[in-house]
């Protein structure tokens, strides 16, 4: 049975009005700034930013982007940490028709690479002022340091002169940001997320969370993954709400946050909450300081029900669950304040969205019975990038997007019962064994390697099986160490498991089903 929206609520903040009629991502954005104009847009560790400073200061670096050769249709690579920088780039990019691509600093230079040559970047900026990873980045491609005022100091990178510029969409199907995935391939694969994905999703989970102006959001979840980038950058600045800026999650500052920052949300991933009871135990601490704190929510990726207990106890609140993908530009259904979960559901399906659950044949079923989970949203991508066949994989007719997750639905609620590609979520991020098996098998004593993912308490790990070339000897150090230099830290094997054959079929395909139930006993 398909599970269709619930009626829409009243607005929280008069402001935004209908979001129909928002082209582009700065202009809701400025609607916020004139309602608010002396509230803290952003507060960060060394100051804060007033939303009429950032909307002078996103326009100023709009005209940088003229000077530095950037034009509508190019596309603008961001190497980040949550930033000022970045926040300003994603909106000057949106006064300009220019592509953002919201990249993680802590990729590495190979993966930088990879995703600038597919993207066809026509210049990177790095956040060096924030993140010496980005800094590192930077000076590898000899790029050139550059102070933008209020939003921090940057570097730049020459000018790509072969990038050539993609039409424009007046309306508001433009693009406005390719947010990279690798891909089940583990190539690059680029998410295209249209002005009107973005605005009307946030809208739509913002109010289901009821952010008002009043609210301090703590964002920490990075703005390079879809979550960071919709729920928490757009769904709270559209309605008022101010950003503390973190450029990566840290117990302490957390904690510190919550007790003297006036931080009213927290938005992480499960991996999160686990190390935060953690930090706690481990000093014998039950409790924490939060007197203001009325929101939390857990995504990107299975919310433990004993961590979401524990979590709960400790914040005060109800722990919120939800679903999205990248593609769906994140929020697809969410708990609410209204209807909190205190089982293992991920909520239902938010106001203009639908849901169903099909079998093998794309036959709907009822209530009850596992299947794929196809989404019909807003949300819906425009397309992957220069993958015409791949987005034709998963787009059904009639505007259907087949997720390839299992789930089931009860009363209009969603519960995921599992994946069905081989997709593994580490801390959030999206990790995709092709990816990691193709850097293992580049090592010159590697026969074939088989990664499969394992699950841990809030969280999923990386285990990789190795099968060395006959006659060569591997150690796990070894290994460590080639995809250290190769991978960022949340795609590294937790554990190698050297074998010298794998379970495999007659015609020689690996059985990882047996090597998943192998590393499942550790």
């Amino acid at each position: 049975m398909t599970a269709a929206a619930p009626a829409a609520t009243s607005r929280f903040e008069d402001h935004v009005g209908d979001p129909h009629r928002y082209r582009r991502l700065h202009e809701v954005m400025e609607a916020a700034a004139r309602a608010h104009p002396d509230k803290p847009a952003i507060i960060h560790d060394d100051g804060r930013i007033s939303f009429t400073e950032l909307m002078a200061e996103s326009e100023a670096l709009a005209s940088r982007l003229d000077r530095w050769g950037v034009r509508p249709g190019d596309r603008l690579l961001v190497v980040s940490e949550n930033a000022p920088a970045l926040v300003g780039a994603i909106l000057a990019a949106s006064r300009r028709d220019v592509w953002v691509i919201p990249l993680n600093a802590r990729l590495t230079g190979a993966e930088v690479d990879r995703i600038a040559a597919h993207s066809g970047a026509r210049r990177i900026l790095y956040t060096s002022g924030v993140s010496p990873e980005a800094a590192a980045h930077g000076a590898r491609a000899g790029a050139e340091e550059i102070d933008l005022g209020a939003l921090g100091r940057v570097m730049l990178s020459p000018e790509n002169p072969e990038a050539m510029p993609e039409p424009v969409d007046e309306g508001p199907g433009q693009v406005a940001a390719l947010v990279y995935t690798t891909g089940t391939t583990g190539n690059p694969k680029g998410v295209m997320i249209t002005h009107a994905n973005l605005i009307l999703v946030a809208d739509e989970s913002g109010r289901g969370r009821q952010i008002t102006h009043r609210d301090v959001v703590y964002a920490v979840l990075p703005m390079s993954h879809i979550f960071g980038l919709s729920s928490v950058l757009t769904g709270s600045m559209m309605r008022g709400a101010t950003l503390r800026l973190a450029p990566r999650f840290d117990p302490d500052a957390v904690f510190r946050a919550l007790a003297d920052e006036g931080v009213t949300m927290f938005q992480g991933v499960p991996a999160m909450y686990q190390r935060l009871l953690a930090v706690l135990k481990s000093r014998g601490q039950t409790s924490i300081a939060r007197p203001h704190l009325r929101y939390c929510s857990a995504g990107g990726s299975p919310l433990d029900p004993a961590v979401k207990a524990a979590a709960e106890a400790l914040v005060g609140t109800s722990l919120h669950n939800g679903y999205g993908l990248t593609e769906t530009t994140s929020a697809v259904s969410q708990t609410t304040p209204a209807e909190p979960a205190i089982d293992d559901s991920v909520g239902r399906p938010l106001p203009n969205m639908a849901v169903k659950v099909v079998d093998t044949e794309d036959r709907e079923l009822p209530d009850g019975q596992v299947g794929r989970l196809w989404i019909h949203s807003p949300g819906v991508m425009k397309g992957y990038y220069k993958a015409p066949e791949l987005t034709a994989e998963v787009m059904k007719p009639g505007g259907w997007f087949d997720t390839g997750d299992l789930a089931r639905l009860e009363g209009g609620r969603i519960f995921i019962a599992g994946r069905a590609k081989e997709l593994i979520i580490r801390s959030g991020f999206n990790v995709y064994p092709p990816e990691v098996e193709g850097v293992l098998n580049a090592h010159p004593d590697v026969a074939q390697s088989a990664v499969v993912g394992r699950t841990v308490p809030g969280n999923e790990e990386v285990v990789a099986f190795v099968q060395p070339v006959p006659g060569r000897v591997l150690t796990r150090e070894a290994l460590a160490g080639w995809v250290a230099e190769r991978l960022a830290p949340y795609k590294r094997p937790a554990e190698f498991v050297i074998m010298d054959a794998f379970p495999a079929t007659a015609t020689g395909k690996v059985l990882k089903a047996q090597l998943k139930d192998m590393a499942a006993q550790g």
